[in-house]
């Protein structure tokens, strides 16, 4: 492990630094304070900051500072007296320990075994991937869709939902009926302290294995996030869930492009109506300027009525070649569920709206290469076999273009 150790006292630091010479370590020791964290972290790129002093409301902040920017590195601060509030504050600015001064040497050793262990497996942990939900037309089912799949996902994976329709998102609302204690707003004001544990305590718990990192209940404070705090909470999402689910708002905003321009999948949710395929014509052309692929597209049709005036082919044939999905339609438990802010999964098990919603997790679950392309179509059909084997018999079904 490189570990960087920083005191304003050069005995202090030669002190430490001989108690870690016993291990396997690349030490990098500098007589600094505040001033120098930054600019040691990005010299260096240590995997381990042991920072004594810096234990004043200066310190924390340089602290703070340090770890925004570089959330990789595991800061341990040295302090001769900690009080219950500078330890929820040092925690605040990302600090991963703090143990006592002077050292001991047990106490070192049994930190340094703690964060060795932690990186390891954040090593192990593969990148998350981003989901992005949007409407094409209002009320065409996007948050519930966005909700009902990390549900889905949920049941064997990490999930965290994003709601990113900041004037009138109501994720939340979808499957829990609560009040969020903290939002997107509040995480955005502290952007400073954001690491995993804050990012973790900002978010709404619905399941151990999804949580729902809700939208701004004031539209004012809308204003107060940028596209450079959504940017920095996705980085740091995907590192630690294996799914982070986006549900964008309308219009396409610059905020919501740097939220899309991460999506691994970009889910455009249209209904079978001439409003609302023509809004999501406009919707990829829109795309299309902003050199997204057509692998990284897959349109959704909600409430899809098998023998409506309007099928596939017409839909295929005005928007072009992309991986279609449609869901069928279920109004009235669907609406149901959402009345009572519990997940469709709840009470309606045995709905079509669940096999539909089932194969789309499935395939993203445990079929990662199938990615649709207009090149390679094996994949795709693939994917349209499965989906349509959990929904043929249910009224629904599945069309992949070739």
């Amino acid at each position: 492990m490189k570990i960087a150790i920083v005191s304003p006292d050069k005995l202090r630091l030669d002190e430490i630094g001989q108690q870690l010479a016993a291990g396997a370590h690349a030490l990098r020791p500098s007589v600094g304070g505040a001033a120098d964290l930054l600019a040691l972290a990005g010299r260096g790129q240590p995997d381990l900051m042991l920072v004594d002093g810096c234990a004043d409301s200066a310190g924390l902040a340089a602290i703070a500072a340090l770890t925004s920017r570089h959330p990789h590195i595991a800061v341990v601060l040295l302090c001769a007296i900690c009080t219950p509030d500078f330890l929820i504050n040092a925690m605040r600015a990302g600090v991963r320990e703090v143990l006592p001064a002077p050292l001991a040497h047990a106490d070192l050793e049994a930190a340094l075994a703690r964060i060795g262990a932690k990186l390891r497996g954040a090593q192990a942990h593969s990148e998350g991937k981003v989901l992005a939900f949007i409407a094409c037309k209002g009320g065409s089912g996007a948050t519930f869709l966005a909700t009902s799949l990390a549900c889905q996902l949920a049941q064997t994976r990490s999930v965290l939902l994003v709601d990113l329709n900041l004037q009138f998102g109501d994720a939340l609302a979808f499957v829990h009926d609560g009040r969020p204690a903290s939002t997107l707003a509040d995480v955005a004001r502290a952007i400073g302290r954001l690491d995993a544990s804050f990012l973790a305590a900002s978010t709404v718990k619905v399941t151990p294995n999804f949580s729902i990192l809700a939208a701004p209940d004031d539209h004012a404070q809308a204003v107060e996030i940028s596209p450079a705090h959504v940017d920095s909470v996705l980085a740091l999402a995907v590192q630690h869930y294996d799914y982070v689910v986006l549900d964008i708002g309308r219009p396409v905003t610059t905020l919501g492009i740097k939220a899309l321009d991460r999506a691994y999948r970009i889910y455009p949710v249209l209904q079978a109506g001439l409003t609302s395929i023509r809004n999501a014509k406009k919707m990829l052309a829109i795309f299309k300027s902003l050199d997204y692929g057509a692998d990284k597209i897959e349109l959704v049709v909600n409430r899809f009525e098998r023998k409506g005036p309007i099928g596939v082919a017409e839909i295929e044939r005005a928007l072009g070649k992309f991986a279609l999905h449609t869901v069928p339609n279920s109004y009235k438990q669907v609406t149901a569920a959402i009345d009572h802010g519990e997940p469709l999964t709840t009470g309606a098990r045995a709905n079509p709206v669940l096999y539909g919603l089932a194969g789309l997790a499935d395939a993203l679950v445990t079929r990662p290469q199938a990615a649709h392309t207009a090149q390679d179509g094996a994949p795709a059909r693939l994917f349209g076999r499965l989906f349509g084997r959990l929904t043929g018999r249910h009224s629904g079904e599945s069309h992949v273009l070739p």
